[in-house]
């Protein structure tokens, strides 16, 4: 039934400095804008939809809601982040160009069977753009890697402590 995804969206402060960002420094086209003037609801509102595209397809979008509020707070890696796959040899040069632009940058980070860096976009959102390995297949493989088993290890573990 699922064929993908197609986008993941998000709130941002300012539409153009989220273009910048997304655009000019990741490279992901602006694809498509949508002003909305009153929700599906028939509630007035003011809002600006933007959608970036990524290499397969998908998208990653934007509201930009002047007067609504909304806490932006720079976001911890485990609360969330945005992870985009890049080709390996795209990371050094990713990494340098972020911070000749005096992005927050922090790796490469070392994942076993990816390898990772980072940056904080203008919303405080992490942005992880991340090149897989050759043996990223093998190891994401649920019939082989134990995925299930671990998972089940982790819950009984958690219960047994909290007892």
């Amino acid at each position: 039934m699922i064929k993908g995804l197609h986008h993941n969206a998000y709130r941002c402060r300012d539409s153009e400095e989220t273009r910048r960002f997304y655009e000019d420094f990741l490279g992901l086209p602006l694809a498509k804008t949508l002003e909305i003037g009153t929700t599906k609801t028939g509630r007035e509102t003011q809002a600006l939809h933007t959608f970036y595209r990524l290499g397969d397809g998908s998208y990653l979008a934007f509201f930009e809601v002047p007067g609504q509020a909304f806490e932006f707070k720079t976001q911890h890696d485990y609360d969330l982040h945005i992870a985009l796959e890049v080709p390996p040899e795209a990371l050094d040069e990713l990494l340098a160009r972020g911070k000749a632009a005096g992005i927050e940058t922090r790796g490469p980070a070392d994942h076993a069977f990816i390898d990772s860096i980072y940056f904080r976009d203008p919303n405080g959102y992490v942005i992880e753009l991340t090149a897989k390995r050759p043996e990223h297949a093998a190891m994401m493989d649920p019939a082989t890697n134990g995925a299930r088993e671990k998972l089940d290890a982790w819950q009984k573990a958690k219960t047994e402590a909290a007892e």
